[in-house]
């Protein structure tokens, strides 16, 4: 972790973490732990007789593991999440508001091109959007 982020998140939430995969994107999502209890909270309250539900569950919460920054602000991703997000040698963490991506590298090098490319095209941002970027 980052020693930017890492005084904060032991501030926060004692350097307790929650990591579990990304039902969208081939990468994993690092949650700070009162994060996570917020997320794990609208999940709790979904409908379970909606089958979308019950599978957006079983991934987010099936998939989750708690972690703890060690004294050198490091943690340990089990092997079945790192082969989820293909992470290998390097990785990128990428800060996402509530949360961490944590992506392989040229995983997020192909991403993070891809989404440039997009939105530079004519009409691929909403007026709302485009006042955002300065």
């Amino acid at each position: 972790m980052p020693s930017r982020y890492r005084d904060e998140l032991v501030s926060r939430s004692a350097g307790q973490l929650i990591v579990t995969i990304d039902a969208i994107d081939p990468c994993l999502c690092v949650y700070p732990l009162p994060e996570w209890e917020i997320i794990e909270n609208k999940l709790r309250e979904l409908a379970s007789f909606r089958e979308e539900n019950r599978r957006l569950q079983r991934l987010l919460i099936g998939n989750a593991v708690d972690l703890e920054l060690d004294g050198s602000g490091r943690f340990l991703v089990p092997p079945r999440l790192r082969e989820y997000a293909k992470l290998d040698k390097r990785a990128m963490l990428v800060g996402q508001l509530n949360k961490f991506q944590l992506w392989d590298e040229d995983s997020w090098n192909a991403v993070a091109d891809a989404d440039l490319a997009a939105i530079k095209q004519p009409g691929a941002l909403s007026d709302d959007l485009r006042d955002l970027i300065l």
